[in-house]
């Protein structure tokens, strides 16, 4: 079978859930083999291993781990020449897209971004793209060269497929391009208790109709509840009420969720850009006429002060 190249997404060997679900995915168009840059693949062998990587290409250089972006690429270009993989899948996000772009480039292939879903055509893989805020379907596959795809986060469940990995450790020659900026420090972003804004498979976020950062306890509340990330629209994160951090939308973060629950939110266009691949999406809003509404699979009219503790009791009588 023809070999996937699926460039890990992790932090000192811990890898993300995202990288999990790519793997499952490469098992439809071939053979995982997975590439990790950096130091951790000890540590992230057994997840690899564990998830169908049937080989692990390390590179373990000081060159990706002191600089930027190029030095992953040249290391996915170099091992892609000599690999001749059917796809290279990474992750979609800032350095997911930036890095992949670069890929398809230097490969002279072609590239697809934000892919909801990926199988096996009889030209190579097929993606699945949602466009015009969920309206659309649009399906494509890449023409010339060997296509690199990125893939939102929680496009698949991840799946175990346990296989015993081979190591290889090529040798990557890193261009100029790639010292010539370098990492400085590094400050370790404080993480509380729940999950990753782009990993979670509930968000639950709200917006203008939240009305001011005192009344985001009751956000916070619905998300602890349900074990989910908080997330918030644009005019709440620019009114102060919650970190940019945690902004979803085109000019924020992208999320895909299982759940995507959004009170308050009135759901301008580029609100839904950001969250309209979610798999449900359940509105409350007070105003009927909200465009969000439109795109949700249920809504309720109500005052999110009313109807948010009202889930809140639900969801705590029902694990009781």
């Amino acid at each position: 079978m023809a070999e996937i190249l699926v460039l890990v997404d992790h932090s000192d060997g811990a890898v993300r859930k995202t990288t999990l679900e790519l793997l499952t995915l490469a098992r439809r168009l071939g053979e995982p083999s997975a590439v990790l840059l950096g130091p951790g693949a000890d540590t992230a062998m057994e997840v690899l291993g564990r998830h169908g990587a049937r080989k692990i290409y390390v590179v373990d250089a000081p060159e990706v781990k002191d600089f930027l972006v190029t030095p992953a690429v040249d290391a996915l270009t170099g091992i892609a020449a000599g690999a001749a993989p059917a796809a290279i899948l990474l992750t979609s996000g800032p350095d997911g897209k930036e890095t992949a772009a670069r890929v398809a480039l230097r490969l002279d292939s072609g590239l697809v971004t934000d892919a909801v879903d990926v199988t096996a055509g009889p030209d190579g893989p097929v993606t699945e793209h949602s466009a015009f805020a969920a309206t659309h379907q649009v399906t494509a596959h890449v023409t010339r060269g060997v296509p690199v795809i990125t893939v939102k986060p929680n496009a698949v469940a991840p799946e175990p497929a346990p296989v015993t990995p081979v190591v290889e450790k090529p040798d990557v020659v890193f261009g100029p391009a790639s010292v010539a900026v370098r990492v400085l420090s590094r400050t370790p972003r404080e993480r509380g208790d729940r999950p990753e804004l782009t990993e979670a498979d509930i968000v639950v976020s709200g917006g203008r109709g939240v009305d001011g950062a005192e009344n985001f306890a009751v956000i916070e509340r619905v998300a602890d509840a349900l074990g989910a990330a908080v997330g918030a629209s644009r005019a709440a994160v620019d009114a102060g009420w919650y970190p940019h951090s945690h902004q979803v939308g085109q000019t924020g973060t992208q999320v895909s969720p299982q759940l995507y629950l959004a009170a308050g939110i009135s759901g301008a266009i580029q609100h839904r850009a950001g969250m309209q691949t979610s798999r449900t999406i359940v509105a409350v809003n007070k105003d009927a006429d909200a465009p969000l509404f439109e795109l949700a699979d249920y809504g309720v009219v109500g005052d999110l002060f009313q109807v948010l503790p009202q889930l809140v009791e639900e969801i705590e009588r029902r694990r009781s």
